[in-house]
């Protein structure tokens, strides 16, 4: 079996949110080595998919995944 790709992991995430944050943790771990695989520096994320999408939500996304060395940026809509 292949190691996820950024987008799949990025889809589990997607997933757990809505799963009231169910595994979160280990599929922040999974696109950690996903990004390391594929060289890039941060994960992209679509603001519309997630459970609280306003800045808030956001900001408090992007500290709890930067806690856990992952940086997340958010597509323009």
């Amino acid at each position: 079996m292949s190691e996820p790709t950024v987008a799949d992991a990025t889809e589990l995430i997607y997933a757990s949110l809505q799963a009231d944050n169910e595994d979160l943790d280990a599929h922040i771990a999974t696109l950690k080595a996903a990004l390391a695989r594929e060289g890039l520096k941060e994960a992209a994320f679509d603001p519309a998919r997630l459970a609280q999408g306003n800045r808030a939500g956001r900001k408090l996304m992007q500290s709890y995944f930067r806690k856990r060395g992952v940086t997340v940026a958010f597509e323009k809509g």
